[in-house]
């Protein structure tokens, strides 16, 4: 009978799949994927029922001869004997652990990438919307607007300019995920984001460039002021002060409050501008300046920590390279072994605009 009847696996009876992401309160468990098993195999099944006062199972295991296998036979710690995720705070993980059914408690720090997670995809009418490689919607290029389209990231009369210049099977992303877990978590779908990490990780997600990595959760730790430094904007009149002071509060706008976990590399927002200011030698006949000052203080603060030259960085006076947009394409690689926060801000107008930057260090208590 044993051999007819083998014992169900925890993976067999999860409500969601092994690795997501779980809230407390969550139930983890399938009660129409626990199979009953003989009476003659496990009374102390009956035992079990009894005390818990379901006497209703009970009697139905005695007038059929099965008995539903006990939930708390296959599970253990964080989740109850009645399948619900508890004992923790945070978003947790589902595992399996010695065989049984556990959620594992989150880490000081959890972190991961942002990753395309929705397309609009060109057909011969439209666009189609596609998820995991299936369509889930279809709509005509007449019907695309803010109540069909799904707009966090491009805008109707982008996804339209778009459509216009590509051939039908070209596809752009437009909404986004979370992969590739500091703790090898499953991916987390975008209407799952703020219920698992709250709303300040969806902002943040869309600030920044895709494979940026996305701090989703911090919890018991210090902060730690690893360096700090201060740059002077200058007067130069021939490239126009009030510009140069714009684009130097725009390179600390896009900076600020930038987290690198550890051992991964970020640039800043991708949804900052700069001015394009005219210059006769500069290649194209134009250049951003005003952004070498922050971008001193950006490298100063980098540097102090031990951490490489940036990407798109010189190491000169001018120290953004042609070419490297002053956010999205300069690149901060953190090379220690916690996360670190670039905190940038101004003060003062004009050629007296003052640049300053901070480097905080999270370490865990």
């Amino acid at each position: 009978m044993e051999a007819v009847y083998p014992a169900q696996t925890p993976q067999e009876i999860t409500s969601m799949e092994i690795g997501d992401t779980v809230l407390p309160g969550t139930d983890v468990v399938d009660d129409s994927k626990i199979r009953n098993v003989p009476v003659i195999l496990h009374p102390q099944y009956l035992v079990d029922y009894a005390q818990d006062k379901r006497y209703m199972d009970v009697l139905r295991a005695i007038l059929t001869g099965t008995v539903q296998t006990p939930i708390a036979e296959l599970t253990s710690g964080s989740v109850s004997r009645y399948g619900i995720a508890q004992g923790f705070e945070g978003p947790g993980m589902l595992l399996v652990e010695n065989n049984t059914l556990v959620v594992a408690a989150p880490d000081n720090f959890i972190w991961g990438f942002k990753t395309p997670y929705s397309y609009a995809v060109k057909t011969d009418t439209g666009i189609k919307i596609v998820e995991n490689n299936k369509t889930v919607k279809e709509i005509s290029y007449d019907q695309i607007s803010n109540d069909t389209f799904p707009h966090n990231y491009l805008a109707v009369s982008y996804i339209k300019r778009w459509y216009k210049n590509h051939d039908v099977g070209d596809k752009i992303a437009i909404d986004y995920g979370i992969s590739q877990f500091s703790d090898g978590r499953n991916m987390v779908p975008p209407s799952k984001i703020v219920d698992y990490f709250g709303e300040d990780v969806k902002d943040y997600l869309e600030n920044y460039p895709n494979a940026s990595p996305i701090m989703v959760y911090m919890h018991d730790y210090n902060n730690i002021t690893a360096s700090s430094a201060v740059s002077y904007l200058g007067s130069y009149p021939q490239y126009g002060d009030i510009a140069r002071a714009y684009n130097a509060r725009q390179f600390a706008k896009a900076w600020n409050n930038t987290i690198i976990p550890p051992h991964t590399t970020s640039s800043g927002k991708e949804t900052i501008g700069f001015e394009s200011i005219a210059d006769p030698e500069a290649p194209g006949g134009s250049a951003t300046h005003g952004t070498c000052p922050p971008a001193r203080a950006l490298r100063a603060v980098v540097w102090d920590a031990g951490f490489p030259l940036p990407t798109g960085m010189t190491g000169e006076y001018h120290a953004v390279l042609f070419g490297f947009s002053p956010s999205t394409g300069i690149k901060v690689t953190n090379t220690g072994d916690y996360p670190v926060k670039i905190i940038m801000w101004t003060t003062g107008s004009g050629g007296s605009t003052m640049i300053y930057a901070k480097l905080i260090r999270f370490e865990p208590k």
